[in-house]
């Protein structure tokens, strides 16, 4: 049960290696969800692991998107426990499968319309398949899949006009990271809809197209493990700055180290 909104201005955040962390559980990024889009206010939101902070903490341009969004959630439990040992008790993991899951069931009282923008050919229409018999009455305002190429600034400009028409109260992003947080930022203010939610992986998993991990590898932070062994050749170049990352964080961590965000 979602408790009406409670935030007037964004959550706090927190700096793990420069990007600064929404402070929060999943029911404080439902209230503040639920607050812009009954307030008709824009932003974006970025879903955050380990991996997507070390983007960030290597690209200064990712990490100015990453601090500007509305929300940048604790994504990957490794980020969680952070936050923990950094004195923020109440905080719990915000991932983006979840996330989008949580909000499609809440707005069916509301009448949130969503929109889904990008996926692989096929996912797309397998994901609003599965979200409409889990959730009777459930408000697709429209999908669209994100050719692999380029688009040009006159299909992007009518792909715009197209999403604005729908009314869409949510635009739910899964293009990847750092993909979809740059496809954000740059469209911010140029859609109409109230929220942009960048979910990575979440079309997929929540599609049937990929497997998702066991529910017990995901709270004890093994995921990635996961992945990796579904698909070791397209995520290796993301895991493999794993140790680099927790030699980071520890750093920080004890104080040894100070990274500016």
């Amino acid at each position: 049960m979602i408790v009406p909104g409670i935030f007037h201005t964004l959550p706090s955040r927190q700096s793990i290696l420069g990007v600064n962390v929404s402070i929060l559980n999943m029911q404080m990024a439902m209230e503040q969800l639920d607050h812009w889009v009954t307030s008709r206010t824009q932003n974006y939101v970025c879903v955050t692991p380990a991996h997507s902070i070390m983007d960030g903490y290597n690209q200064p341009d990712l990490k100015r998107i990453l601090n500007g969004s509305g929300m940048t959630t604790p994504d990957g439990m490794a980020v969680v426990w952070l936050l923990k040992l950094k004195g923020h008790r109440h905080v719990q993991r915000v991932y983006g499968p979840d996330l989008l899951l949580a909000t499609c069931e809440h707005g069916l009282k509301k009448g949130y319309r969503h929109y889904f923008y990008g996926g692989a050919s096929g996912v797309v229409d397998k994901l609003v398949e599965r979200l409409s018999m889990q959730y009777p009455g459930f408000q697709v305002a429209g999908t669209f899949m994100h050719p692999f190429q380029p688009m040009s600034v006159d299909d992007d400009r009518k792909i715009i006009d197209q999403i604005n028409a729908t009314h869409a109260d949510i635009v739910w992003v899964g293009l990847g990271s750092p993909k979809q947080e740059f496809w954000m930022h740059a469209h911010l203010g140029r859609l109409h809809a109230p929220v942009m939610v960048g979910v990575g992986a979440a079309f997929d998993f929540l599609s049937g197209n990929k497997p998702q991990a066991p529910v017990w590898m995901q709270r004890n932070g093994l995921e990635w493990l996961f992945r990796l062994g579904n698909e070791p050749r397209r995520l290796w170049p993301r895991y493999r700055q794993y140790p680099k990352f927790i030699l980071l964080a520890v750093s920080e961590l004890l104080g040894v180290t100070r990274i500016q965000s």
